[in-house]
């Protein structure tokens, strides 16, 4: 290609329309908004966030423990051993089971068949938890299915003792025992 035919289409007086695309740029601006001063922007804003929000991350870990969820159930001498009480938890409207084991555990689980939701009631004799609309059956230990139609674990309700009273304190839906 001819060198005046290079500098023609170079300069600005030329009719080529290609080169007056770049006359809206100025170098100032263009050294104003590089990719080095946004990235210092979001890391400064970043930055700015997160210190921002530092007060309310103290705040929540120095909070001491939120008693919303727990609710008293009965006295542990008031639940004999092989025996088994109904409460609701964790509102009024969902009814639970707590079991004093032979062997002197607690266990407390959601009081609906994983089924049909139908109530579940502890057997002594057997030591299971037995919903009797379809024979499901339910490991007091951990809540697992273990006959019958029923396929998906009791949710499980945790509990705390202290000073001889039964608390429940929160609840696994899905707890894999």
């Amino acid at each position: 290609m001819p060198q005046d035919h290079k500098n023609k289409r170079n300069s600005k007086d030329t009719k080529d329309e290609m080169i007056h695309l770049i006359d809206n740029l100025n170098r100032d601006d263009d050294l104003k908004y590089n990719r080095r001063a946004f990235l210092k922007s979001a890391v400064g804003a970043s930055i700015t966030l997160g210190l921002a929000t530092l007060p309310f991350s103290v705040i929540a870990l120095n909070r001491e423990e939120d008693d919303t969820n727990r609710k008293m159930i009965t006295r542990l001498k008031d639940l004999p051993k092989d025996s088994s009480m109904n409460f609701n938890y964790p509102t009024d409207d969902e009814p639970a089971i707590l079991v004093h084991t032979k062997e002197g555990k607690l266990k407390a689980y959601n009081n609906k068949c994983t089924h049909l939701q139908c109530p579940v009631f502890y057997e002594k004799e057997e030591s299971v938890l037995l919903c009797p609309c379809h024979r499901g059956f339910f490991s007091v230990d951990n809540g697992q299915p273990l006959a019958g139609p029923p396929q998906r674990e009791l949710p499980l309700i945790e509990l705390e003792v202290k000073d001889g009273v039964v608390f429940a304190v929160g609840r696994k839906v899905r707890h894999g025992e």
